[in-house]
């Protein structure tokens, strides 16, 4: 049985997602020891900007380039925001484009410091993904991103999870794939106001249609606890597996500095990922 890790990054005009996948993919190399599979419709750009990516990436698996209409606001801090094209629409085909057996699922925004995810692939379960997460931040208020919407179901993180290649992961997925075909019924259905497609709405849909529309034990959550940082934060510094970040709790930009250590950590403000990135990529 092949296992290894998917990543996809498509670039908008300021957010260089091939370059988050290769730090993830490093950090992915350094903690599971893993193969890691890259989709990209950006395959020349990899090839040009990024000639040392085969120490960290095994295969590179180019798509179309596609357009959207789909935007989004980007945050870096409190006090900056940027309205950017926003491609998150290929998430439903990792069935389909996995070149594993057993697949590890990330965002390239989600920087692996430990090794607990390996223990993914001793698990008896064909699927499993993160409903709860740990804010960095004690005591903010993270009610929006626990749920779908305030009168909706609980949302699962689409950000990283874990499936097997059989026929109840090609039915989820093609469920997933629906969903993202009949969106507007189904965003309408589930109280969901904003108009873009989002892959944590769509796989916890896909879930709640398989539980029979009922809260069940089933699918199982990921080994160890997704740390979140939102994007009014600002990461500061990273060292080894230790980031320095100035979490924002009332959003009105009265920051305090919190350290991450050895925690798989989901950075959301890209910008400063950015800025982390491009100082570790200097020395190579």
């Amino acid at each position: 049985m092949t296992q290894g890790v998917l990543l996809f990054a498509n670039n908008n005009k300021q957010i260089d997602y091939v370059k988050q996948a290769i730090y993830c993919a490093k950090k992915i190399k350094k903690h599971l020891g893993l193969p890691v599979a890259l989709i990209t419709e950006n395959v020349e750009y990899l090839y040009k900007t990024y000639p040392f990516y085969t120490k960290y990436i095994d295969y590179v698996i180019s798509v179309d380039r596609t357009t959207t209409d789909q935007q989004r606001g980007f945050r870096d801090g409190v006090y900056t925001k940027k309205v950017l094209e926003w491609k998150n629409q290929s998430r439903s085909d990792c069935y389909d484009l996995t070149p594993f057996d057993e697949t590890l699922v990330m965002d390239t925004d989600y920087i692996v410091c430990n090794s607990h995810l390996k223990n993914c692939f001793n698990s008896q379960d064909d699927f499993l993904i993160y409903k709860d997460f740990v804010d960095i931040s004690p005591g903010r208020n993270m009610s929006s991103l626990r749920r779908v919407s305030d009168r909706s179901i609980d949302m699962w993180w689409a950000t990283v999870f874990y499936f097997k290649k059989n026929d109840n992961m090609k039915f989820f997925f093609d469920l997933v794939k629906h969903v993202k075909e009949n969106w507007n019924f189904y965003r309408l259905t589930y109280q969901i106001a904003n108009r873009n497609f989002r892959n944590d709405f769509a796989f916890s849909i896909a879930i709640h249609i398989l539980n029979g529309f009922e809260n069940t034990n089933w699918p199982k959550p990921l080994p160890g606890k997704m740390y979140l940082s939102t994007d009014l934060d600002i990461v500061t510094n990273a060292k080894e597996e230790t980031f320095t970040v100035l979490t924002d709790q009332k959003e009105n930009g009265t920051y305090r500095a919190v350290k991450v250590s050895d925690s798989n950590l989901h950075i959301m403000n890209k910008f400063s990922l950015g800025r982390i990135i491009d100082e570790e990529f200097a020395d190579e």
